[in-house]
């Protein structure tokens, strides 16, 4: 039986396929509600490489879910995984080796929260949650072990590196987000002079350096002549640096998924820009660093998804075990009550006997149920589920 699916864009696609996909975070919410007509649960994780719709159910309309997000024209360029491989796809995910810069840090942040967008709308119930749950786990502990840290490969890294080699001192950065934020703190670190950021309000942050100075995003324009480098990661969904903006020569870095930067822009002489694809592509040697190591400690993931199916699989029998447990319980307390009435007069410690009646009667139950997860996950279960039946039926 197929429950859980995943459709979406793969970031080894262009980028300007992508970007036509790609869902900005306030719209998830509407798409989600939308999805919901075809999904019993529904995540949408939108990230600047990668749209992906992960959810759970028996009977999905496919095409009717590429209507809603408007991906029908796109049917050949999507990937579409079911069952194990959808489960397997979204623990390497979160891990970075599906990440157009491998082993990435920002993916699991990302998952994280497409998690809690979708808690947040009630599409992400039982089964999605325990997906997502196991996965950010998955995420962490394979981060904390490999080490990853101790080679930077993030888009922001790499474009620090850039600026530092190229060595450029002045710098605007458009947009003040997850990516903008991270750029920033990598630059921090570097020989740079002046660092412009421009954020939508001003009021929100403070000069943390003195090479820091924040500026209103509407004002951005006024301070290209002070500066040789723009670095762009804005969420507009549509180009926020137009041809006419700049008219000087401009090493620009768009980090941004829709591009923030025209496409005519490139064609003016001395303006050299860097989209994210491009951006991937720096930085070889630690790239191949972390592949090596990641490679190492893939067994990670093998033992996470091993413990989900694990999981799944005892799901089946739930109402077995939930009726198991009831009978325990009505057993108890019908014997519970006929020893009271026959020694209520008698000097007893009645919640003693309470206490003693429903620890034998969990105990047994307990056995039972253990019992029968071993035999079902051993492929014994049909046999094991006749005999149960017959213990507890009534």
């Amino acid at each position: 039986m197929k429950l859980f699916g995943v459709i979406g864009i793969s970031p080894t696609i262009d980028i300007k396929l992508r970007e036509k996909l790609s869902i900005v975070e306030k719209r998830i919410p509407q798409k989600l509600e939308m999805l919901k007509e075809f999904c019993d649960e529904v995540v949408i994780l939108s990230t600047c490489n990668r749209t992906e719709v992960y959810f759970y159910n028996k009977n999905h309309n496919l095409d009717e879910m590429f209507k809603v997000l408007g991906w029908q024209d796109y049917k050949d360029n999507l990937i579409y995984l079911r069952d194990y491989d959808a489960i397997k796809h979204i623990f390497k995910v979160v891990c970075g080796f599906d990440s157009l810069i491998i082993g990435e840090e920002q993916i699991l942040g990302q998952v994280k929260r497409a998690y809690e967008i979708a808690k947040e709308n009630k599409t992400c119930k039982r089964n999605l949650s325990r997906l997502f749950l196991r996965a950010i786990s998955c995420g962490k502990d394979f981060r904390r072990r490999t080490k990853l840290y101790m080679y930077p490969v993030s888009s922001a890294s790499i474009v620090a590196n850039e600026v530092k080699n190229r060595g450029i001192k002045k710098v605007l950065i458009l947009g003040f987000g997850e990516i903008g934020f991270l750029t920033f703190k990598y630059l921090l670190s570097k020989d740079i002079e002046k660092i412009i950021v421009a954020v939508r309000d001003k009021s929100k942050v403070t000069n943390m350096e003195k090479k820091a100075v924040f500026i209103e995003f509407k004002d951005w324009r006024s301070y290209v002549e002070d500066v040789e480098c723009i670095i762009s990661a804005t969420s507009a969904p549509h180009p926020v640096i137009k041809k006419e903006d700049i008219n000087k020569e401009m090493l620009i870095f768009d980090l941004a998924v829709p591009r923030d930067v025209e496409e005519d822009l490139k064609l003016k002489d001395g303006i050299v820009v860097y989209d994210i694809d491009d951006i991937s592509k720096m930085n070889e040697n630690n790239v191949n660093l972390r592949y090596k190591i990641m490679q190492r400690y893939s067994f990670i993931i093998d033992k996470y998804i091993e413990e989900f199916l694990r999981w799944e699989k005892i799901s089946e029998i739930i109402p077995l075990i939930e009726r198991v447990q009831g009978v325990s319980y009505k057993n108890y307390k019908v014997r519970l009550d006929k020893f009271i009435k026959k020694h209520r007069n008698k000097d007893i410690d009645f919640e003693m006997a309470e206490f003693l009646f429903k620890s034998v009667s969990d105990y047994f139950a307990h056995r039972i149920i253990k019992a029968l997860k071993e035999e079902y996950l051993e492929g014994r279960g049909d046999e094991c589920i006749r005999i149960i039946e017959k213990i507890i039926k009534e």
